[in-house]
């Protein structure tokens, strides 16, 4: 609740009025000094009415693409039983405001607000609270609160088509990728057959070519294929454009697409960010919710370090994508020294410039300014 300047100047004259019709005896003074201070109180008791309003939103839809349309529909319901609402209103979707109509919104009735959610920018878009403000007639006391909860808009990044993916150093006998679902039965090898061995696991091609029986050997494997790790730190990407790293969003562009073709492969693929521990949750709204981080966050003064010390231990796939900006370019070192762990290991810098980095000998280098110039690179390598 907010006095306004009137009310200010209407209180200081009711008071001044008041003092001098009692001291000099005047009635006439102390009665609109009365009438003065009544007003400010019947003001105060106006504010204090609070709405009864119920307001829900719908995003169509609430996850979508960068630059690709999506709505919000707000519905305000006035609850009270006798009173219209005539209030001012607006709703807040990013730092941008909506302007909500709610001139004599009767008792019981409703009205409906549509308008274009901006995704020009990759991000988690907040929307609302609506916010309310009331004034009384004459102006005197302003009060603003908050209605309904906050929605949100997962706004992911751009996708580009990628033709090939990689499958790592475990390959079909029949010549095509192991699509390995997570903790199931894949292909280890071959062997002379025994008696016992059931004919369903007879490799027939080879047995074939050798003359003999052979059959699969196969074991029992949890862990994922494909690994990606996005470089978060903000030193990695050092330019800015009206506060948007740009190298940042076409590293996210780029993630995003290399996620996308390994589901469509039905290849497990796990998403990592350097200076973030959680790697829970969807990795697409991820990749809409990751933000760069600066100051050292691993345990050793250096995220990187700890990212690649980790992946070293735990040895999540045998492929490892890289995506960076052109601040860690002398940092491939420390992604190289992973090839025992990882025999194929691709690295994607953006914005540097066509500048061969240090430390990439035995690496796959991408260096492309955005995201589709990374899908058209990568599609353009022939060791897959």
């Amino acid at each position: 609740m907010t006095i306004t300047s009137r009310g200010v100047g209407l209180l200081v004259g009711a008071g001044i009025l008041l003092v001098a019709g009692f001291r000099f005896g005047y009635p006439e003074l102390a009665l609109l000094g009365t009438a003065a201070a009544i007003a400010v109180g019947c003001a105060a008791g106006n504010a204090a009415w609070r709405p009864r309003l119920d307001v829900t939103r719908v995003a169509d839809p609430d996850r979508v693409g960068r630059g690709e349309p999506a709505s919000m529909t707000l519905t305000v319901r006035n609850d009270a039983r006798l009173r219209s609402a005539n209030l001012i209103a607006e709703d807040r979707c990013g730092n941008r405001p909506v302007p909500v109509p709610l001139l004599r919104l009767r008792p019981g009735r409703d009205t409906t607000v549509g308008y274009p959610v901006p995704t020009s920018r990759r991000g988690v878009i907040a929307v609302g609270p609506l916010r309310v403000t009331g004034r009384d007639p004459l102006g005197l006391i302003t009060v603003a609160r908050s209605h309904g909860d906050t929605a949100q808009v997962w706004v992911h990044p751009r996708i580009h088509p990628l033709t090939s993916v990689p499958a790592g150093v475990a390959r079909s006998m029949d010549g095509r990728i192991d699509r390995v679902p997570q903790g199931s039965i894949t292909f280890d090898s071959l062997r002379e057959y025994v008696v016992g061995d059931e004919l369903r696991r007879v490799h027939w091609r080879t047995s074939a070519r050798v003359g003999e029986l052979m059959v699969k050997e196969q074991l029992d494997t949890s862990l994922p294929r494909i690994v990606v790790l996005l470089d978060n730190r903000a030193g990695a990407h050092p330019g800015r454009v009206d506060g948007v790293a740009e190298t940042f969003e076409s590293a996210c562009e780029a993630a995003a697409s290399v996620v996308v073709a390994a589901r469509r492969e039905e290849l497990p693929v796990t998403l990592l960010l350097v200076a973030d521990r959680d790697g829970s949750g969807e990795f697409l709204d991820r990749l809409a919710a990751a933000d760069l981080v600066r100051g050292p966050q691993g345990t050793d003064g250096d995220p990187l370090r700890t990212a690649t010390l980790r992946l070293r231990q735990e040895r999540l796939g045998d492929t490892l994508v890289f995506l960076t900006g052109p601040g860690a370019a002398a940092d491939l070192g420390y992604v190289g020294a992973l090839r025992p762990a990882y025999p194929s290991v691709v690295a994607g810098v953006f914005g540097a410039g066509g500048q061969t980095p240090a430390g990439a000998a035995g690496l796959v280098v991408i260096d492309a300014a955005d995201g589709a110039e990374f899908a058209a690179e990568w599609d353009g390598v022939r060791r897959w």
